[in-house]
């Protein structure tokens, strides 16, 4: 892997649930790691083939191999943040890692 395509710094977050005064479930993220990645959005035709599959894909993230990631963590990089839908190991190789991301909105 070349490492001028990891040009982003990521902070992957973890989730953390507590209860308010009311009971009611608060989910809060707290950073697990911060990471080199590359954000690449899906166009053309591996979106539509992606939306075939999966229609939440709207990105790919690119890092190094990690043993930290869980389905339920989140990618946040500036102001923006990424559920991630699927975690692919290129190859089996342990060497770099594919996230099939989905970019939410948090108003």
């Amino acid at each position: 892997m070349r490492a001028g395509r990891l040009r982003h710094r990521l902070w992957l977050k973890g989730p953390t649930n507590t209860n308010d005064t009311a009971g009611t479930i608060v989910t809060t993220y707290g950073t697990v790691a911060v990471l080199w990645g590359s954000i690449e959005p899906l166009k053309g035709q591996e979106y539509y083939d992606s939306a075939l599959i999966n229609s939440e894909a709207t990105s790919r993230i690119v890092i190094r191999h990690t043993a930290t990631i869980e389905p339920n963590y989140i990618f946040v990089f500036e102001t923006r943040t990424f559920k991630i839908i699927s975690v692919i190991d290129i190859d089996e190789k342990n060497k770099e890692m594919q996230l099939m991301v989905k970019e939410e909105v948090i108003i």
